[in-house]
């Protein structure tokens, strides 16, 4: 895949409001209510990942989970990360 520039990843985040790019990332946290909630949305993360063959960076700390998406093949941000970045939303939002 194709590294994106700055404008385009810029332009891209848009449509993604719970994410930011910072650092050569795309950047997300997202919090709920204890620690086996948050396991699970990763469960389910997990899943998306293996489906698309993206893996994120990510870290959880009791009811807190940050994701960071970058492309390490094209050093940078591609397509890839952003088509990830909204199949983790949908995640989040179909959680209930």
């Amino acid at each position: 895949m194709e590294k994106l520039t700055n404008d385009q990843i810029e332009e891209k985040i848009k449509g993604l409001p719970h994410w930011t790019y910072a650092d050569g990332f795309l950047v997300s946290t997202f919090q709920f209510n204890d620690f086996k909630e948050c396991f699970s949305a990763m469960t389910r993360i997990a899943f998306e990942c293996e489906l698309a063959g993206h893996h994120p960076d990510w870290s959880n700390r009791y009811n807190r989970l940050l994701i960071k998406l970058a492309t390490h093949d094209a050093k940078g941000i591609t397509q890839k990360d952003f088509d990830l970045a909204a199949n983790i939303e949908d995640c989040m939002i179909s959680k209930g």
